[in-house]
Formats: C-alpha cells, structure tokens, sequence
C-alpha cells in the first residue's frame, strides 16, 4: 500500500490568506495505526473516503471569510503549515486498532459517516450531556485533518454506521450537514406550526423538508437568489418571499420592513410561530426576529465572526420572544433522528436531497484525478451543494 494519498489542502505558507482563494491538490502522507508510537491508535481506525461533501463552512475557507483563527492556532500546535479540509463523508473502514471491535464494534469495510466535532468526553460539558458544545473539541477539517483526502484516520467513538442499502451513498455522505437541520429544527416543537425559513441554502432547504416531516403545517422560505427560492419550493415550501440583496445590504443590519410585513402577511397577519435563521447576516438574524409571533421562538444557525446589533430590544423582550442558538448536532440523539427521516421514504428527503439538491449527483460530483481550482470554482458559484469522489 502506498505510503502517500491524494488530499485537497490549504498551505499557510504558500497560500497567504488574504490574498489567495481555494484549495490546492497535494499528496500528502497516507495516515497509519501506530499502536507502539501511540497507544491511543488502539481506538481508531483508517476509514477510505468514498464521498465527501463541500460545506458551507468549507466554502468560507474557500473564499478566507471563516475559521482563519481556527486554522492557524492548531497547525502552530502541530508544528505544521498544511491542513486537508473537509468534514462530511461517507467511506468504508480498511484499518482498525486492536481496540475498535470490543469497545465500539466495528470492523473492516463497515461503512460509515462521522460526526465532525471529536470531543474530550472529560470537560463539564461532555460530563452533563451536552457533548455537542464540548469545550475542548477538535473540528475536522479546521482545526485537524479531515476528509478531502483519499483516506482518514478518526476516533472509533465518532463514527456512524450507515446501511448503504437504505441510504443511497450520496445521499450518505451529506448526514452531517442534514443533522444540522435536524438539531434546528428540533430546537422547537414545529408541531402544527408557521415557520418561516431565512436563508435557503443548503442547510436551509434541508429545514424546509425536515420541518414539514416533523409537522409544521405552513413553511415560508425567504430567500434573495432565484435559483434557491425555486428550489425551495420544489421541496416543499408553501410560499418563498424574495428579495434584492444589494438593496437589503443598503439598509445595513436593519430588518426589511417590506420582508417583514410580507412573512407577517402570509402568516394569518401576527407572524411566523417559529423563525429559523439560516443565513447569519444581522439584517437576516433581524428580520426573523421582527417577522416572529408575540410569544414565538427564533432558532438561530447562521454564523457570522463579529458584532450583532439587535432591532428594538425593548419591544423583542416585551414581545415574550424566545431565542435559541444551536451548533453542531446533538451527540448522538440528532444522528438517530436524521437516520429515521432519511430512511423513511414516505417522506420524499432523500430522493429531494439526490435528484434537487445533488441534481441527480452528476453535475455536482467532482473526482479527486479531475480537481482544477478554477473550474472546482465555477461549480461552486453554479450549485448550493458539491461531492467530491474518491
């Protein structure tokens, strides 16, 4: 076996960060279970990438506007210039430690996805139960290597088995950003409910499908890009409200008055029951807040680095609203939750998420031997989700 892999990297110290986009392809050294050098090897195991998905947090590396910090403090730990990015995957076990079978009961070609966060399971957070926001966890791909490479080495303890015989693998390999969508929108009890969707992304346009599985009874997404805004019904949304970006962005962190009174106008004229914030820009976190019921909830996903200014924080808290902020997925009740709607197909998620999100997963798939930067680029301006192929 070959001592060295195929990996898509970004490189400190070639790739200046505020002066070069993407990533480059690279060959990188093929990672290996060492038990004599490291005894902690004995609970990991080799997975090989089948598919790999292009996040959006990825795209934020991408275009250096996310996780610089992130980036930077863990290669200065490791003494290293070079991360492989990458955290959603599915791929098939090739190696384990001697450990791995007894204590978590996988073994060679099992197929699995990950979670991405690789936590401590030592600090407060972990010991209550709230691994999720785990104080001193470890993201893959930004703050170690992750999965945009040939092959992974990753915590037995992280892994998740996936039936590829329910789960279509392309399909498989997106179950980390569908848990996202999941754990926002189990946030609240969407429970015959109005909610209104901002932000229809990727990650956006798996909450319009999730919320209306798990009972809402109107969705409305509200969206800036035409091509989302189509998509958005096509899975299910009951009324997309649109908007010019460039006008919003005029307005600065304010909400759009004309975004508000239209998502207020559509639901029965008091406002939205629950609010989910997908996109992360103020004026977006502002709308939800100001188009939200008296008494409603606003879930909170999207991120942005810096300061927020809140719209009329006097009339939020007299309004009784509730504000919720979710990360990551719950581990590992949101895993379970994702694998029941994605295995059930009565509800139509997955075969959306391949034939809509994935466009079949023809256009949207990119092979490792095929990666050239400009051209990787034109496919992420073209489609909200990209996989990359190994």
């Amino acid at each position: 076996m070959t001592k060295t892999m195929q990996a898509l990297v970004y490189d400190k110290a070639t790739m200046p960060w505020d002066t070069t986009r993407g990533f480059i392809k690279q060959e990188m050294p093929r990672p290996e279970i060492d038990e004599s050098r490291d005894p902690a090897d004995g609970d990991r195991v080799i997975v090989k990438i089948i598919y790999a998905g292009f996040c959006g947090s990825d795209r934020g590396i991408w275009h250096r506007t996310a996780f610089k910090g992130h980036i930077f403090e863990s290669l200065k730990r490791e003494g290293a210039t070079t991360r492989i990015i990458g955290h959603e995957m599915i791929g098939e076990i090739v190696e384990t430690g001697s450990r791995v079978q007894a204590r978590h009961g996988y073994r060679a070609k099992d197929l699995v996805s990950t979670e991405s966060h690789i936590i401590c399971g030592t600090c407060y957070q972990c010991q209550i139960g709230q691994t999720h926001i785990c104080a001193r966890d470890q993201i893959i791909g930004i703050s170690r290597d992750g999965c945009f490479a040939e092959y992974i080495k990753l915590p037995a303890g992280v892994l998740w088995p996936t039936d590829r015989r329910k789960i279509k693998l392309k399909v498989a390999a997106v179950q980390e950003p569908f848990g996202n969508a999941v754990h926002a929108c189990t946030a609240a009890d969407l429970r015959g409910k109005t909610v209104a969707v901002f932000g229809c992304g990727t990650i956006g346009l798996f909450v319009i499908m999730i919320a209306k599985a798990l009972g809402a009874t109107r969705v409305i997404g509200v969206e800036p890009v035409a091509r989302n805004r189509e998509m958005a019904l096509a899975l299910g949304a009951d009324e997309v409200i649109g908007f010019d970006a460039a006008k919003a962005a005029a307005h600065g962190w304010a909400a759009d008055k004309e975004v508000v009174r239209a998502v207020r106008e559509a639901s029965r004229g008091i406002g939205a029951d629950v609010s989910l914030e997908m996109a992360g820009f103020n004026s977006s976190v502002n709308n939800a807040i100001q188009s939200t019921r008296r008494g409603g909830e606003v879930v909170l996903f999207g991120l942005k680095q810096g300061n927020f200014h809140i719209q009329d924080l006097d009339r939020m808290i007299v309004n009784g609203l509730t504000l919720r902020s979710v990360v990551g997925r719950r581990i590992f009740e949101t895993w379970h939750i994702t694998r029941n709607l994605l295995e059930d197909r009565s509800n139509g998620i997955q075969k959306h998420i391949l034939e809509d999100i994935l466009a079949g997963g023809h256009e949207t798939l990119v092979h490792i031997d095929d990666f050239e930067r400009d051209a990787f680029a034109a496919k992420l301006a073209q489609w909200p989700k990209l996989l990359i192929e190994f």
